[in-house]
């Protein structure tokens, strides 16, 4: 289980999205259901991650915030011999929980299933 104990000290203050960001981004592909949240692609490349925070609220246990997760998937060829199918990277989106332990910062992140899909007005 991740732990985003730089988000959970900044939690409160007008710097809490931008550390919750590049913690959550610093997860990577082994970090965050990316590859569950595929809509277009095979395979995440985890490259040009960005993560958005939509919200965030804190309980009596924890810190819950929901985050939209930009990123690419690839979608390979066969590899064969005068394949014409290139790979191309195809834009993903998703939507995750955050939910942070305020006594041990450790993160549970879930897919929010109902929005992995194209990003929001593509």
């Amino acid at each position: 289980m991740p732990t985003l104990s730089k988000a959970l000290a900044a939690w409160g203050t007008p710097g809490f999205d931008a550390v919750l960001k590049e913690e959550v981004r610093q997860l990577g592909v082994e970090g965050l259901p990316l590859q569950e949240g595929l809509a277009q692609g095979s395979y995440t490349s985890g490259d040009n991650l960005q993560v958005s925070v939509i919200g965030a609220v804190e309980t009596a246990h924890a810190i819950k915030a929901k985050a939209g997760l930009f990123y690419t998937s690839i979608l390979p060829g066969c590899a064969c011999e005068g394949d014409p199918t290139p790979m191309s990277d195809l834009p993903e989106y998703c939507e995750v929980s955050i939910v942070i332990d305020k006594g041990s910062g450790e993160a549970r992140i879930e897919l929010l299933q109902d929005f992995s899909s194209s990003p929001p007005g593509a």
